[in-house]
């Protein structure tokens, strides 16, 4: 081995699971998507990741979201998540530092570590990129990659553009990441300062070497300096490992599995306890909490659920409770349904994780110096009630997203949020814009009206009223009209003739100065609500 230059890097490993977005897909959640399908992950409206048979229907990154279905009509959209891409991570680093400590997160889907203290221990660099390869492997990812290198940038460089799959360790000798790096494309480097490179003429990483540290001090300043330390194989960051964070969650494993969900919450008890403690003691407490739950067969049945306040120990096992009665038939008392739905359990519990998806400082929930306020006195009695009759036992109104008012109208469980109710915030053509009727019926009244003649009034092919209204005839009872509005066309579903639906509102007033919404669907009249 040769002599290594002075001021050179101490040596790192890099680990990297290429496309780590889409790999993340496919192993999170009830349902993870396969990888072998073109799956695309998109944030912005750009392609940032994309699946292997995407890649070979056309699908690039940054592409377009229209082109990229243009190019692939099957593929699969996805919207970027970072706390999926953590929260799928979490299990590799974990592995990571069962066999090596001191691992550096430096975003989902790549960590570094320091690799003398690995070499030493395994007997080589080589058989240390192997093992730690070998312990994410195990964990059923097929692609993992590695570098090795003099800092960590050329580490990075070495696992991304020096590997394949099918040769997934590539190793740079100590003292030549000048060389390594000198052929590389400017951008990896600095996407944002690529394009200007380019137009100077510098296309390498040594071609911005070879500029030298004062000229690119003098155009860039501390950038510069930092451009030409990358460049020039001479990464001045150490590694720098996380510091693990405290086992928050809780998991109970069941041997034999069970089948009666009053087993399963009683066996919960004490570990929601700790559970709770756990966060308190970090200065939290929950107000999102997931449950996992696995069946004997290997199943899973996965659910975030919500809190008007913070979960308490008694609340955490009324949700495992609830997610349990879901399950089946059988209610609170059996957790294998009869036939299979998609994430639901078809056998006997064999573990419950309990783990915070969402937490806040406990100092946002502290109790009140001088008693509870009337909203919290509220929130006590009716979370009393729902764990005596159930998630649905208590239900509070909300308003969704839709077109017709009365399918806007929701039925919250007590402490969740729909997820269709920021629905109400997109677009929704042909929906009534505000002020809204102050009283919307659950079912349309028939109403007709008619014309000077008394004909009943319809809308033609050209969304015109075949006569002017003047009467409404509501209940036996006339009324007449004395200003009008409309007609509003609403057209949904012009594709499916089975479910396609097209009808016109119309505001009117009659001579009692009552307010009505009419729609007239079909050359049918009915009431949708009624203004005070």
């Amino acid at each position: 081995m040769g002599v290594v230059p002075a001021g050179t890097p101490p040596r790192s490993l890099v680990v990297w699971v290429p496309d780590w977005p889409i790999v993340a897909t496919t192993r999170d959640g009830d349902e993870p998507l396969d990888a072998t399908e073109p799956i695309a992950v998109f944030e912005k409206g750009a392609v940032i990741a994309c699946s292997a048979a995407a890649r070979a229907a056309g699908v690039r990154r940054r592409m377009r979201r229209r082109d990229a279905q243009a190019r692939c009509p099957q593929l699969t959209v996805v919207d970027a998540d970072a706390v999926r891409d953590h929260r799928a991570f979490a299990p590799l680093i974990a592995a990571i530092e069962e066999v090596a400590p001191n691992v550096q997160v430096m975003q989902p889907g790549l960590c570094a570590l320091r690799a003398r203290g690995p070499a030493r221990y395994f007997g080589g660099e080589a058989a240390a990129a192997t093992v730690l390869a070998g312990a994410i492997a195990a964990l059923g990812v097929d692609d993992v990659r590695v570098g090795i290198a003099d800092g960590t940038f050329t580490a990075e460089q070495a696992a991304r553009s020096g590997t394949r799959r099918e040769d997934p360790v590539r190793i740079v000798p100590a003292g030549t990441a000048a060389d390594f790096l000198a052929p590389l494309p400017v951008v990896v480097l600095d996407e944002e300062l690529a394009s200007l490179f380019g137009r100077l003429g510098v296309q390498t990483v040594g071609e911005v070497a070879a500029l030298g540290a004062d000229r690119l001090v003098e155009r860039f300043g501390a950038r510069g300096q930092w451009l030409y330390a990358l460049s020039s194989g001479r990464d001045p960051r150490p590694v720098t490992a996380r510091t693990p964070p405290p086992e928050l969650h809780r998991e109970v494993a069941f041997e034999p599995p069970v089948e009666t969900a009053d087993q399963i919450a009683f066996a919960l008890r004490v570990p929601a306890a700790e559970f709770v403690s756990r966060l308190g003691a970090q200065g939290l407490v929950c107000t999102e909490l997931r449950v996992v739950l696995t069946g004997d067969r290997g199943e899973r049945s996965e659910r975030v659920w919500l809190h008007p306040g913070a979960f308490d120990a008694a609340a955490v096992v009324d949700r495992v409770r609830w997610q349990l009665a879901e399950q089946g038939p059988g209610g609170a008392k059996s957790v294998a349904p009869s036939s299979h739905v998609p994430g639901q359990l078809r056998s006997a519990v064999a573990r419950v994780r309990i783990e915070p998806e969402a937490v806040d400082a406990a100092a946002h929930h502290t109790a009140r110096l001088f008693g509870s306020g009337p909203e919290e006195r509220v929130h006590r009695a009716l979370s009393r009630v729902q764990a005596m009759l159930g998630h649905q036992g208590v239900l509070t109104p909300a308003v969704g997203g839709g077109r017709w008012l009365g399918e806007r109208q929701r039925l919250v469980p007590w402490g969740d949020v729909a997820g269709d109710l920021q629905a109400g915030e997109r677009p929704w053509p042909g929906s009534l814009p505000d002020p809204l009727p102050s009283a919307v019926f659950a079912e349309p009244v028939p109403v007709a009206v008619l014309d000077d003649d008394g004909d009943m009034i319809a809308v033609d092919a050209r969304g015109e009223p075949t006569a002017t209204p003047t009467v409404i005839e509501l209940g036996g009872r006339r009324r007449g009209i004395r200003t009008w509005a409309g007609p509003w066309p609403v057209i949904e579903r012009e594709w499916d003739p089975a479910r396609a639906r097209r009808a016109h509102r119309f505001q009117m007033v009659d001579d009692a100065q009552g307010a009505w919404l009419l729609v007239c669907e079909e050359g049918v009249w009915q009431i949708e609500g009624r203004y005070d």
